[in-house]
């Protein structure tokens, strides 16, 4: 029980016994070996080279009291890139928000988060970089529609933080599940549906109740429970309304 994240720890301290015990060498560098232990290498080389201009995805219309962490979060970014020495551009239409204020990023437009707009950004300032993962389910959804689209590869851009296959497979509710099983999670018994006649289907295979969850929505619209075929065709038929996709889970709840 407990975190096993850096049990890797407790290896480095029985190399140190082991090694002292055989060879009697009291000059072991420890401080040399946990770096070692710690240090990450990626599967694939990642460019470490830092870009003149990022734009960053805001959080855009947000309700009162409602997604608040994304133009916290926002605006973190904003002033870490800074601290950088990185130009920052900022599109966000919302005007009541702390990163669209006066004197933190160094460009902001008030433009809808949709592709068209985001583009057009993109073409007029030609950053070397973008941030996704700042503006909450309206800029993951835009940064994949505009990567579906090559608009980073037409334009030269690369997506820092957060890889956008990374983002395709946590937002896509069908990978995420396999994934999930992939690596032998126990979670509740799942199937992802894009119509209401197959969230019925899929419901009498799992057996009621069921939860609805949409996937690429705002704030979970659409997503419920149901106990019963009726309910659910009501939940689904407004899920699917906000979403293309919907996965249906037996419910856990008691």
């Amino acid at each position: 029980a407990g975190p096993e994240d850096l049990e890797c720890l407790f290896d480095v301290f029985l190399d140190t016994v082991n090694k002292y015990s055989t060879d009697g060498n009291n000059e072991t560098n420890l401080r040399e070996m946990i770096c070692q232990k710690l240090t990450y290498i990626p599967k694939v080389p990642y460019n470490m080279n830092l870009p003149r201009k990022v734009l960053i995805i805001g959080s855009g219309g947000l309700s009162i009291g409602q997604a608040g962490e994304f133009d916290y979060s926002g605006s973190q970014a904003i002033k870490a890139l800074q601290e950088e020495h990185i130009q920052t551009v900022l599109i966000n239409p919302n005007i009541a928000t702390v990163q669209t204020s006066k004197g933190l990023a160094d460009k902001v437009y008030f433009l809808p988060l949709v592709p068209e707009y985001v583009e057009q950004v993109i073409r007029a300032e030609r950053p070397g970089g973008v941030l996704l993962t700042f503006g909450g389910q309206t800029g993951l959804n835009c940064g994949v529609q505009l990567e579906r689209a090559g608009v980073f590869d037409k334009y030269g851009v690369r997506i820092l933080g957060t890889p956008i296959n990374a983002i395709i497979n946590t937002e896509d509710r069908k990978i995420f599940a396999e994934n999930v099983a992939t690596i032998g999670e126990k979670v509740a018994p799942s199937c992802a549906v894009y119509s209401v006649a197959a969230a019925l289907k899929a419901a009498e295979k799992l057996g009621y109740p069921v939860m609805a969850r949409a996937a690429f929505s705002l704030g979970g619209l659409g997503s419920g429970f149901a106990d019963n075929c009726d309910e659910l065709k009501i939940l689904a038929t407004q899920a699917l309304a906000h979403s293309s996709q919907l996965i249906i889970d037996k419910s856990l709840r008691g």
